[in-house]
């Protein structure tokens, strides 16, 4: 398999680092960039808060104003 691979030039698909994408297409490499940027900034605490919500279950239940249990 690794000799097929090899037959056409690489082509990359590079996450975040621009100049990691700028060194290779000064070398003819085809590039595709993604802008890709850590969740919650970096933000470990926050991350790790939005990963819970990611994992909830069900959906939060919408409530109206007229909703009884609002109050």
């Amino acid at each position: 398999m690794l000799p097929i691979l090899l037959q056409d030039p690489p082509r990359v698909v590079n996450i975040g680092l621009a100049g990691f994408a700028a060194d290779l297409r000064a070398q003819g490499v085809a590039v595709v960039e993604v802008d890709w940027r850590p969740p919650a900034g970096g933000n470990v605490r926050l991350a790790a808060l939005l990963a819970q919500l990611e994992d909830e279950p069900e959906p939060i239940p919408q409530t109206t104003p007229n909703d009884r249990s609002t109050r």
